[in-house]
């Protein structure tokens, strides 16, 4: 049995009681033994999500919860009608705030339940002026902005399909998205800031426009200041309506990030999102009505749907468009009284490394109970340093899930201790399971992320995918009948889970598969290492090379001392197998704009593959680093000589 980690959060008892989760067991007779409510859940799925209906009074019939649990085309609740805005709007009073905003071109302001739902009513009026009906999309190339959010609650109030990419997005990647859904109506900004520079938006606008044949463009004058154009907009005394549709009706169309090719358009409806909303944002994230939630994010990454699903609650939500960098997240988070903090492992170690103390003296943090963060994994320093930094009555949690079905398979529960480096428990009402290479489930090793029960969030279809060979592909190929997402996942003897990294990026040493995720914990922990990308690639019928690329912090170049501390660092704190067959100096790890490493795409190029066969580089937040592996392939092929790789030691 492995050593258990250092416990770094216990909830106190006033906390446990309050929490909305205790409360919901106590409604239902069910176990508050957060191990045996999870157990029953998955084990009792029909009834489970019949209980989550009911605790949030839940309007309309239906006839039952789950007439057919096949994976894919599980079909849930038939019979029920609602609306996702309807729900979100229900029984707010208008005085409250409902969303904090700021960005690099706008002060913190506040909007008002009772503004947001003016200006929802104006803009589905004026939708409904542009013939937009139950079913049509209306796509957005917009920011995280208030007007956004009611630009989306106006679509799918109407039973419109929402669809949206931020305004940094390139033209090739905003066509690869929106041409798939033929959008009735395109909403766009004229521009937006960042970072002190202005980007004006009309070039891609025209290419995008011409590209899409779209019958109505309405521009938001971001940059002028002017708001919606004329003429698009109604009156100020617009009556919001509402148009129910059947629980499986389209809600949303959300992107993967096509790093790999064009992204697949996962549809999820509106009950499915409903029901998991309410679940994840009262029962996991535990969001009260004093809370002020934020999540930093772009209007192209699901965490921004999961922000506005917090609104599902009576907590406010906190929006912010712009640079990140430096100290700004954390200045925001003392002037808006942020009480939830959400962002990255690769925020929180980007603070790290630049030595920033976000409790500094000025800033009042006094309102923050608790850091959320998830794209990737937090390693054992990083949980260190955000209870060494923000004090230990923080509650942090780590999630992990995906874009395709918009929530976490497993995440923060208000009721669990935190074990440092882990991820506290699986979702209720996911039956996630870690499996081996014989689809045996295992407990205390890593396996195979895969669920084998029906999720109402899963994705009922791909866009344009007729005969669902591609959702059955994408997810259901490797076992037929069970989800399997490409994560390493080690769910302990204690209920507690680790995400180990991709499964699709595996490290195979002598017949062992390891992740990637235990190498980047040991390197990053190096003071002179940034950011780091670990690869593994076959040479031969039973030879691997394993070449680690690190970004170093500025004046530090790699030399053989450098290359050998990091060795045997991997070395101590992983195995020998674990060691890098080659270290190698790069200026920046190449990733997506929600901050994920390009693992694989990287893997290929340095096999042979072209670029533009494995990358779109409209999906990155810095496509140049690209160009560097690509010189870097080439340079290795001249030199096949070399190609032992067994004792290579750097490339200066």
């Amino acid at each position: 049995m492995s050593e258990i980690p250092e416990v770094l959060w216990t909830p106190s008892p006033s906390q446990i009681e309050h929490a909305a989760i205790t409360q919901f067991a106590r409604r239902y007779g069910l176990p508050e033994d957060y191990s045996k409510l999870w157990r029953w859940s998955v084990d009792n799925l029909e009834e489970f999500w019949a209980t989550i209906w009911n605790n949030f009074d839940m309007e309309g019939g239906y006839r039952e919860v789950l007439s057919s649990r096949n994976m894919p085309g599980a079909h849930w609740f038939p019979g029920a009608r609602l609306n996702y805005a309807e729900r979100l709007f229900r029984s707010k009073p208008s005085e409250r705030v409902a969303i904090r905003h700021a960005s690099e071109s706008r002060a913190l302001g506040e909007w008002t339940w009772g503004r947001l739902q003016a200006e929802v009513a104006r803009i589905s009026a004026g939708l409904v002026k542009l013939g937009v009906v139950e079913g049509d999309r209306v796509a957005a190339f917009m920011p995280n902005i208030p007007e956004t959010v009611a630009a989306f609650l106006a679509t799918v109030s109407l039973g419109a399909i929402w669809a949206s990419a931020p305004p940094e997005f390139g033209v090739r990647s905003v066509m690869d998205r929106f041409a798939q859904i033929s959008p009735k109506v395109l909403l766009a900004v004229d521009g937006y800031r960042y970072g002190d520079r202005e980007f004006d938006c009309s070039k891609k606008l025209t290419q995008i426009v011409a590209g899409l044949d779209v019958s109505h463009l309405v521009e938001f004058g971001y940059l002028s200041e002017s708001g919606w154009e004329n003429g698009f907009l109604a009156g100020d005394d617009q009556e919001l309506r509402f148009t129910t549709v059947p629980f499986d009706h389209p809600l949303w169309v959300l992107f993967t990030s096509g790093t790999t090719g064009l992204p697949k358009a996962l549809v999820h409806s509106h009950g499915g999102i409903v029901l998991e909303q309410l679940k994840t944002t009262h029962l996991h994230l535990d969001a009260q009505e004093s809370d002020r939630i934020f999540w930093f994010t772009t209007t192209g990454w699901m965490m921004w749907n999961y922000l506005v699903g917090v609104l599902m609650t009576d907590a406010s939500i906190v929006l912010y468009d712009g640079n990140p960098s430096g100290e700004v997240l954390w200045n925001l988070a003392a002037d808006a009284g942020i009480t939830v903090f959400g962002t990255s492992a690769a925020f929180i170690e980007a603070s790290m490394k630049a030595g920033i103390e976000p409790r500094c003296e000025g800033r009042d943090l006094n309102a923050l109970r608790a850091v959320g963060s998830t794209g990737s994994p937090l390693t054992s320093e990083d949980f260190t340093w955000v209870y060494k930094q923000l004090g230990k009555e923080i509650w942090l949690f780590s999630v992990s899930g995906g874009t395709d079905v918009a929530t976490a398979f497993v995440g923060g529960v208000p009721t669990l201790p935190v074990f440092k480096g882990e991820i506290q428990a699986p979702a209720l009402g996911v039956s996630v399971q870690a499996w081996d290479e014989e689809g045996h489930s295992v407990v205390g090793q890593v396996g195979e992320l895969v669920i084998t029960e029906p999720m109402p969030s899963m994705p009922i279809r791909l866009w344009n995918d007729p005969d669902g060979s591609r959702l059955r592909e994408s997810y259901f190929e490797t076992y037929p009948g069970v989800w399997r997402h490409g994560d390493w996942i080690e769910i302990t003897d204690r209920g507690t889970v680790i995400i180990r990294g991709r499964s699709d990026a595996t490290i195979n040493r002598g017949g062992i598969r390891m992740g990637t995720s235990e190498i980047y914990r040991s390197v990053l922990h190096d003071d002179d290492v940034m950011d780091a990308l670990v690869v593994d690639i076959p040479v031969g019928d039973d030879e691997n090379w394993m070449v680690l690329f690190v970004v170093l912090r500025d004046g530090v170049t790699l030399e053989d001392q450098l290359v050998m501390r990091l060795r045997n660092r991997v070395r101590s704190d992983c195995s020998p197998r674990h060691m890098p067959d080659e270290v190698v100096q790069i200026g920046e790890v190449p990733r997506t704009l929600s901050g994920k490493a390009l693992e694989v795409p990287v893997k290929r190029i340095l096999m042979g593959a072209p670029v533009e066969k494995v990358a779109s580089r409209d999906s990155l937040s810095n496509p140049a680093a690209l160009d560097w592996f690509v010189d870097f392939a080439a340079r290795r092929r001249v030199q096949a000589g070399d190609a032992d790789g067994a004792d290579r030691k750097h490339v200066s």
